[in-house]
């Protein structure tokens, strides 16, 4: 009798093990603004559903080129909402998948203490010499700054103080280490919880420049893997959510 109940026990495990779907992988395209909660919300599906996220962080135009030139990113979340819409029409992605998972804000933004004002007047002051952006043809957010600062009137004033990340990442990177005394970020890369995690900033009024709506959409490449779209899914799931306005973002 003992041994037949472990044989039976032994069966039992075996089958669920084999029922039980092994954990899988999903190659997601990450735009910079959104690094810092990308990583908590990988972690967060990583524990609810045991697969992985392999993301990639740089510039949303940058991306646009290497999907088309045959990446294997499976989803992609951009830092605006034309290039999915682009790569959409253009048959790169799974239809229907599109949809808008955050909505950005710009800050202007000073490593140091107290040096930025809350009314951004320090634009007009002067008394820096380099103001950091991310390129503005390939990264949203720098875009963004241009339009800010023509909507301002200040752009010829300050072009040739202006220097360019490759993405918004590096924009923040010559701030953090004083090569820019400040310059435009996401206020996702210096915000957390309700309060700057260090320097100065000011929030830029959203009327100073077009909606950073951010969109996320499946790619071809994913159409066949149940891991994007439970990444997908996850991403519009309350966990997510709480996640990303955790760092400054609107849904």
């Amino acid at each position: 009798m003992k041994l037949q109940s472990i044989v039976l026990a032994m069966g039992l495990s075996a089958s669920l093990f084999a029922g039980a779907a092994p954990a899988a992988e999903v190659q997601v395209a990450v735009a910079a603004n959104f690094t810092a909660p990308m990583k908590a919300i990988a972690q967060a599906f990583h524990a609810r559903t045991g697969d992985t996220v392999a993301a990639a962080y740089g510039a949303t135009g940058q991306f646009y080129a290497q999907i088309k030139n045959g990446a294997p990113f499976e989803v992609f979340l951009a830092a605006d909402d034309s290039t999915p819409a682009r790569l959409e029409r253009e048959g790169a992605t799974v239809p229907g998948s599109r949809f808008t998972y955050a909505t950005g804000a710009l800050a202007l933004w000073s490593a140091k203490q107290g040096y930025v004002d809350n009314e951004g007047q320090i634009l007009r002051q002067g008394g820096f010499a380099h103001l950091s952006i991310a390129n503005p043809k390939a990264a949203p957010y720098g875009l963004a700054a241009v339009q800010t600062l023509e909507k301002l009137g200040l752009m010829d004033a300050l072009r040739a103080r202006i220097v360019e990340g490759q993405n918004i990442s590096q924009a923040q990177q010559f701030i953090a280490s004083g090569n820019a005394e400040l310059g435009f970020v996401a206020l996702s890369q210096v915000y957390k919880d309700g309060k700057l995690t260090g320097g100065s900033a000011w929030v830029v009024p959203e009327s100073l420049h077009a909606p950073i709506r951010q969109d996320a959409v499946i790619l071809a490449k994913g159409r066949g893997n149940p891991a994007a779209r439970a990444f997908v899914d996850f991403l519009k799931s309350p966990e997510a959510g709480a996640i990303i306005l955790s760092y400054g973002y609107k849904r």
